[in-house]
């Protein structure tokens, strides 16, 4: 074909799959109106088809499929057979009947042709459905259809001449994938399609990874926690004698003075020995944990009690014990002390939400925990926070049902002071969590030989997690207390699972993927970014010649201004700098101190002055950061519901871009005491979930968790992390109410304080 139409049809065909219809429709509608070249022409008749649905123009589409009918091309009529029927026909209600509580439904997939995957198992892969509710009026009807799929293997981008004579393969462009919205006055479901890359046939072993860093990370981390509980535990101690002291008629205990490492690293060892059995019972009395048997499994996913199966014998090791836990959200997580203990345990939910192949992929992944060094460590962590995080959960309850002042402030104290315990030892692991679930990844895969599968796996657990938080309107107890050990965390599904058919999984991930300093931004998280760890399936697909499930653009001329992420870490960055500047310090007095100029030796003899220095670098870090971390909020700059997805897609912003917005939706969060430290703010917006991050004034009766369940509207700064989150200024109600948030009030507070602290040690030693 002329180089000009094929240039054309590949940039429609590209703009389609990035989910530009408009353009896409603006490219192709002149060569499908072309007849010189009836090829070009009936490829860009079918992307039309596929760009008038999925951008609101129904009649257009039924138009063009009603046209393609009468095609000369047998396969091109029995898709636009199918795609007419998909579009014409009604919501039926048998099927709406059927919804599962979490938000997902079984999708239709009768009139596909077998997928390559589907062959390779017993039991046809199930598709499904998010279906998110929106605040107000119906999203855009462009949202929630797939990308225009073709045979080519190579490359995102496919040439016109990479298309064959048939189009289209069946399976990858299903007819029921046009169908993507259907009107409903309170909510609006969207149809996300997955492309069902295949898996591989046969597989080469990937290389062996180097398990020494592994290994070192789980001693170290065993070592915080003891260092950690170690500190805990001689505070208390010293709180009790000092109390002791002070009451009239008793002594301090002698046993408390003395030093309880040896004691408390004996108590550690025996718990890692009794563990699984430990947290058998911890789960079954907190979250109804019971026994899941091979034949229930079965039912959900043959090829998971294969993989179970085929992996233990290999391993000459006996099969985990299978758990299962009554939750909505999809997690799964492993726990034990050695192999013959392990322990592996799923929710409802994800049972009810993956496909058969996606099931056995997760359950992979919790195989490729079993053995590693790290099982009995973070089954440690488990065991002593599970603990701490019900001493929260209970406390949060009896304050919030008595009436009587006093007791309401101490359970507030109370379940304050355990949740800071338990970010404290959570805390603990979070490098280890992020480090291990690479290498469960890669296990997975090479178990299975579908990382594809994975993939799915990965992005349906974080739509489901965030339907379940958007159906409860808060975070539950389970997921937050069981987060650590879970494959997909729960904030880093806020927006990549409630966005989802709103953007393309491609464009969300991109600054997961190709932002230069995205990493930096994980060091508080306690799982990776899940960008990374598809690309690095993707990366194992193509090692095996395997189209990968997304197709993530190649992004490497991305750049960033090196100045805005050091304007980000200005307050870390003047620790550093107050090291050198109290080095600098140090030599002026030995100068003058030599030269008998002046005699500081009083006040820097014992280097108490570096801490001063310290303190005053970090205090001139953050007043930098200040103007720019919360710049004046105008009218003229601030973004709306509608562009948050285009806020999620750029790749190059940085937290400190303190994009203005304003947002209105529904506050979700737990209320009462369990959220007095704000831990638990959500906004539901008609275009997904978003972290709110919330700091008290001074004098404000009015608390946001008394705002729980209603409508606000919300204005501040968007910041995109690993987890993105919005500053509050102010949250409103359509009453007029207002609280103010006061983070810059408070970064100023602790500027000056840092400031003055330093100045003190500095001046007097």
């Amino acid at each position: 074909m002329p180089s000009h139409v094929e240039s054309s049809l590949e940039a429609g065909l590209v703009a389609l799959k990035q989910g530009n219809y408009h353009t896409a429709i603006t490219q192709l509608e002149p060569i499908a109106s072309n007849q010189d070249n009836l090829k070009a022409s009936l490829q860009a008749q079918v992307g039309l088809v596929m760009a008038y649905a999925r951008s609101g123009e129904v009649p257009k589409a039924i138009a063009l499929c009603e046209h393609l009918i009468e095609s000369n091309n047998q396969q091109v009529q029995e898709w636009a057979t199918r795609a007419l029927e998909h579009l014409t026909k009604r919501k039926n209600p048998e099927k709406s009947a059927k919804k599962i509580a979490t938000g997902f439904v079984a999708f239709d997939n009768s009139s596909q042709d077998s997928s390559p995957v589907a062959a390779a198992s017993p039991q046809q892969p199930k598709q499904s459905v998010l279906e998110t509710n929106t605040a107000n009026s119906a999203a855009s009807p462009s949202n929630g259809f797939p990308d225009l799929e073709t045979n080519t293997t190579t490359s995102p981008t496919t040439a016109a001449s990479d298309f064959p004579d048939n189009l289209i393969e069946a399976p990858a462009v299903p007819p029921s994938a046009l169908i993507g919205t259907n009107s409903n006055a309170k909510t609006e479901p969207f149809s996300i399609y997955w492309r069902q890359a295949r898996r591989a046939k046969v597989w080469q072993p990937l290389r062996k990874p180097n398990l020494i860093p592994s290994r070192l990370l789980a001693v170290g981390t065993f070592i915080a926690l003891f260092w950690i509980l170690r500190e805990i535990l001689k505070l208390a101690m010293s709180i009790i004698n000092q109390i002791l002291v002070k009451l009239p008629f008793l002594e301090p205990l002698q046993l408390l003075y003395h030093d309880p490492s040896i004691g408390l690293l004996l108590v550690l060892v025996l718990l890692i020995a009794v563990s699984p059995w430990l947290l058998d019972r911890l789960l079954a009395n907190f979250y109804s944990q019971r026994q899941l048997t091979k034949e229930v499994l079965h039912t959900y996913s043959r090829e998971a009690v294969r993989v179970l199966q085929r992996t233990s014998q290999q391993k000459r090791r006996p099969v985990p014990k299978l758990q299962i836990l009554p939750m909505a959200a999809p997690i799964i997580f492993t726990y034990g002390n050695l192999p013959r203990t392990a322990r592996i345990v799923v929710s409802q939910g994800l049972l009810e939400q993956l496909a058969d192949d996606e099931i056995a992929a997760i359950y992979a992944l919790g195989l490729g925990q079993i053995g590693r060094w790290d099982l009995p460590v973070m089954s440690l962590v488990l065991l002593v926070t599970l603990p701490v995080y019900r001493l929260y959960q209970q406390a949060s309850v009896w304050g919030d049902r008595s009436k009587q002042g006093i007791w309401r402030w101490t359970m507030t104290v109370i379940a304050s002071f355990a949740y800071g315990v338990w970010c404290l030892l959570t805390g603990t692991a979070l490098l280890n969590s992020r480090l291990r679930l690479y290498h469960s990844d890669r296990t997975a895969a090479e178990i299975t030989g579908n990382p594809n599968a994975l993939i799915r796996a990965l992005l349906k657990m974080a739509m489901g997690i965030a339907a379940d938080i958007a159906k409860l309107e808060h975070t539950s107890w389970q997921l937050e207390s069981l987060n650590l050990l879970a494959p997909v965390g729960y904030q880093q599904s806020l927006a990549l699972g409630s966005i989802a058919g709103r953007i393309s999984f491609e464009s969300f991930l991109m600054w997961e993927n190709f932002n230069p300093y995205r990493r930096w931004f994980t060091i508080n998280n306690s799982h990776p970014l899940i960008g990374d760890r598809i690309e690095r399936l993707c990366q194992i697909a193509r090692h095996w010649h395997l189209e990968t499930e997304l197709h993530l653009t190649n992004q490497q001329s991305l750049k960033v201004k090196p100045q805005s992420f050091l304007l980000q870490i200005a307050p870390w960055l003047g620790i550093p700098l107050g090291f050198v500047f109290a080095g600098l310090i140090w030599l002026t007095w030995q100068l003058v101190f030599a030269l008998k100029l002046l005699n500081l030796k009083w006040i820097y003899q014992d280097w108490s002055f570096v801490t001063g220095c310290l303190l005053i670098g970090f205090s001139i870090g953050t007043v930098m950061r200040i103007n720019s971390f919360f710049p004046d909020i105008r009218g003229a700059t601030v973004q709306t519901d509608d562009q948050l997805p285009n806020l999620l897609a750029n790749p190059s912003t940085l937290p400190i871009d303190s994009i203005s917005v304003c947002l209105v939706g529904k506050l979700l969060g737990r209320s009462g005491i369990s959220n007095c430290l704000t831990q638990d703010l959500i906004l539901q917006t008609s275009t997904g979930l978003v972290k709110l991050h919330h700091m008290y004034g001074l004098g404000q009766s009015v608390n946001p968790q008394d705002w729980i369940g209603r409508r606000i509207t919300v204005t501040g700064w968007f910041r995109r992390g690993a987890t993105p989150w919005i500053d509050i200024q102010t949250l409103e109600t359509q009453n007029g109410k207002t609280i103010h948030s006061s983070h810059p009030i408070w970064s100023t507070i602790l500027a000056v304080a840092a400031q003055a602290w330093g100045a003190y040690i500095f001046l007097t030693g």
